[in-house]
C-alpha cells in the first residue's frame, strides 16, 4: 500500500473514531499524536487531512448533503460519512491530488471497509463532486 494510501486510512481511522464516540476529530488526533510510537503510525499526511477536513467541515458536509441521493448525512453509514468527507476534502481543497486519485482512493476504502453498496455511492456522490468542481468552488 503507498504511504498516501496509509495516511488516507489512518486519517478515515481517527474521523471515525472521533464520529463515533462523539468527540472532536482534532482532539482524537491530538490523543493519537500523545501516544508513544504513533508519529510513525500516523504520518503527516494523515494529519494535514484530519486537520483540512476539520477546517472545511461544514462546506465539505454541505456538499455531500447537496450531492447525496436519498441518504442524509447523518443516516450515512459512519465509515462513509468519514470516507466521503475525505474525499470531497482532497478534490476541493488538495490540490497536489488529482480528482481521479481522489475518487478512487476513496471508493477502495468503501469497499475494504463499509457495505457491498457504499463503493458505488462514494463512486457516483464523488464523480458528481468533480462534474461540479469549478461551480462549487466559485
Amino acid at each position: 500500500m503507498a504511504a498516501r494510501s496509509k495516511a488516507r486510512k489512518r486519517a478515515l481511522d481517527v474521523l471515525f473514531e472521533a464520529d463515533q464516540r462523539g468527540r472532536p476529530p482534532l482532539e482524537v488526533l491530538a490523543e493519537r499524536l500523545e501516544q508513544p510510537g504513533t508519529q510513525a503510525a500516523l504520518p503527516q499526511y494523515a494529519v494535514d487531512l484530519v486537520e483540512g477536513v476539520v477546517a472545511r467541515l461544514d462546506r465539505v458536509d454541505e456538499v455531500i448533503s447537496t450531492y447525496s441521493r436519498g441518504w442524509a448525512l447523518e443516516r450515512m453509514p459512519a465509515v462513509d460519512r468519514a470516507v466521503l468527507r475525505l474525499g470531497t476534502y482532497e478534490i476541493l481543497y488538495a490540490d497536489d491530488v488529482p480528482d481521479a486519485v481522489a475518487v478512487d482512493e476513496a471508493v477502495e476504502l468503501a469497499r475494504a471497509l463499509s457495505t457491498d453498496d457504499s463503493p458505488a455511492f462514494v463512486n457516483g456522490l464523488l464523480g458528481r463532486v468533480v462534474q461540479d468542481k469549478a461551480t462549487l468552488l466559485a
